[in-house]
C-alpha cells in the first residue's frame, strides 16, 4: 500500500504518538513507582510538548540553516540538530516529570534520559517498519530511468 503526502504524515504521526504514549506511560510508571494512571497524563503531555517543540525548534533551525553558506545536512549539522532538539526537550520535560511524579530534578532527568534512549531506538525501528508497510515517501523513491 502506497501512502503519500499529508495522509502519510498524519498516519505516521498518529501511529507513532499512540505507540509512544502507551510505551512511555509504562516506562514512566515503572521509573517513578507510580501506576500507569498517574503516568498516562505525563506521557500525553510529554508527547504534546515534543510535537510543539519539534515545530518551533525546526522553524528556527531551518531559518538559521538557510543563512549558512554551506548547504546540505552534514553529519555534524545533524548532530547539532539532534542535540539542540533533545536539549530543549529536556528543559521542558525534566520539570514536568519532577512535578508530576514528585521526584527530584535528578531523578526526573534520569527518567527523561531513559526516554531519550528509548526514542532513539523506537524512531529508527518505527520509521523502518512504517516504510515497509506503507512504502517509501515520494522524496525517497528512486527516479525512474
Amino acid at each position: 500500500m502506497q501512502l503519500q503526502g499529508i495522509k502519510r504524515r498524519v498516519v505516521y504521526v498518529a501511529l507513532y504518538e499512540a505507540i509512544a504514549i502507551a510505551v512511555s506511560s509504562l516506562g514512566l510508571a515503572l521509573a517513578s513507582s507510580h501506576d500507569v494512571h498517574m503516568a498516562l497524563p505525563a506521557a500525553v503531555a510529554a508527547s504534546a510538548i515534543a510535537m510543539a517543540w519539534n515545530y518551533v525548534f525546526n522553524l528556527f533551525f531551518e531559518r538559521w540553516e538557510a543563512r549558512q553558506q554551506v548547504k546540505g545536512r552534514s553529519l555534524r549539522r545533524r548532530i547539532v540538530h539532534a542535540i539542540g532538539f533533545e536539549g530543549g526537550l529536556v528543559f521542558f520535560l525534566v520539570p514536568l516529570f519532577a512535578w508530576r511524579f514528585e521526584v527530584s530534578l535528578w531523578h526526573a532527568f534520569v527518567m527523561d534520559f531513559a526516554l531519550m534512549v528509548f526514542f532513539l531506538v523506537y524512531t529508527f525501528v518505527f520509521s523502518w517498519c512504517f516504510d515497509k508497510v506503507f512504502g517509501l515517501p515520494a522524496s525517497a523513491q528512486p527516479v525512474a530511468a
